[in-house]
Order: C-alpha cells, then structure tokens, then sequence
C-alpha cells in the first residue's frame, strides 16, 4: 500500500462509502474507500505543495476511486496550464464514473480559453465516454457566457451516442444554455435537432430551472415530444 493510499484508509467513513457505493453503478464496491470530499479536497492542497506529487499522478490507473477523486482535485488546483492540461488529457482515459469526471474542473482552464477549446474539439471526437462527458462538461462551464456561439451547442448536438452519462450531461447542457442561452438554444428544441431521449431529458431538466421563466416552461412543456 502506498503513502497516498495509506492517507486516504485512515481518512475512511464506512457509512459514507456505503452512500457512496449506490451513486457510482460503473464502479467497483471494492475499489471505493469512503473519503468524503471536503478530506479529499484539504489532501489535494496538502500534496500540490510538495514536490513529488508527479509521481503519484503518473501512476495510471490507480486502483481505488478515492485516488482517481484525489487525482481530478489535484488537476484542478494547478495553476500551470500546460501542466494542468498535459495531466488532464493523461489523466481522462482512465476516468470510468460521472463524479470524477465531473470533480475534475481546473480552475486556470478559465484563463486558456482559446487552448481549451481546441481540446474540447479533440475530446469530442473521442471513443471514451468519460472524455466526452467531459468535453461537454467544459463546453456548459466555460462557453455559455460572453464567449458564447451558436456553434458550441451544434458541436453538442452532433453527438450521437448510446451511452447514458454522454447524454445525461448532452441534456444537461441544453437545460443551461436554455437558461444562459435561450433565444439560441430553443431553435434546437424547436427543431428536434437532438435525439428523443436527450431532448425530453432537457426540457425536464429546464422545467425544473429556477433560471426558466413559467412562460418558457409552459413553452417547453409543450415541445416534448411523446
């Protein structure tokens, strides 16, 4: 066992992994630990400030879920980009749930934008669920405020794929460009330019949007498509 592994076993919450264990179905009971986040979040600051750190994030894949955890947090407290974007795409092959790829969001990302979005194209042509996911993921966080364009939502809608986690995130990337985004994001509600099953699971996902005004919800409501 290593010092790492040692760490996160005396950090254990037996109750908080069996919690943890019906969230994450794609994920082994016996490769989860039980660290809560906010423990995982204080080691990932603990072990960026030292200087051997590479040695645990080269180490792929790691056998439990809590390091892959310990991984994403570690990656988003960077604050070199080409370090943090080198990690990032070593890291996304080896990502096999929908936390630790949705935990994985490196803050200096926000200051790349440019560089980032290159990759986002990249990983969307990927085979891995995972790295899709979180190309879309990136695509929602960074890409529907004032660097908005109406060819983001297209590069989401052009993916066809039979995975659950790939159109759950597709879906709820619609019910937030809805929110941020709507007078452009509606034409491809309108349009039915998205499968069926992502389509409805976005006007759910909207209709239940604090962000969504009663008309535009009735407007949605409307638009599902039976």
């Amino acid at each position: 066992m290593t010092e790492i592994e040692k760490r996160l076993f005396e950090l254990q919450d037996e109750k908080y992994r069996d919690f943890q264990v019906k969230l994450i179905p794609t994920v082994d009971p016996a490769a989860v630990i039980g660290v809560r986040t906010p423990e995982l979040r204080k080691l990932a600051k603990e072990l960026l400030k030292k200087d051997d750190t590479d040695a645990f994030l080269a180490v792929l894949p790691h056998d439990y879920f809590d390091e892959n955890q310990l991984h994403a947090f570690m990656l988003s407290g960077m604050k070199d980009y080409g370090r943090c974007m080198a990690g990032v795409c070593e890291f996304l092959p080896f990502i096999d749930n929908w936390a630790t790829c949705d935990q994985l969001s490196p803050k200096v990302f926000s200051k790349n934008k440019d560089g980032l979005l290159v990759h986002i194209k990249e990983w969307l042509q990927s085979e891995e669920t995972y790295t899709i996911r979180f190309a879309v993921g990136m695509l929602m966080e960074h890409f529907l405020g004032d660097e908005y364009d109406a060819v983001y939502p297209e590069m989401v809608a052009a993916i066809r794929s039979d995975e659950y986690y790939v159109n759950m995130m597709r879906a709820w990337y619609f019910a937030t460009a809805l929110a941020k985004q709507y007078d452009s994001a509606i034409v491809f509600i309108e349009n039915k330019k998205l499968d069926k099953w992502t389509h409805n699971k976005a006007i759910q996902k909207s209709v239940e949007s604090y962000r969504i005004t009663p008309e535009q919800k009735a407007y949605l409501r409307s638009l599902k498509i039976k």
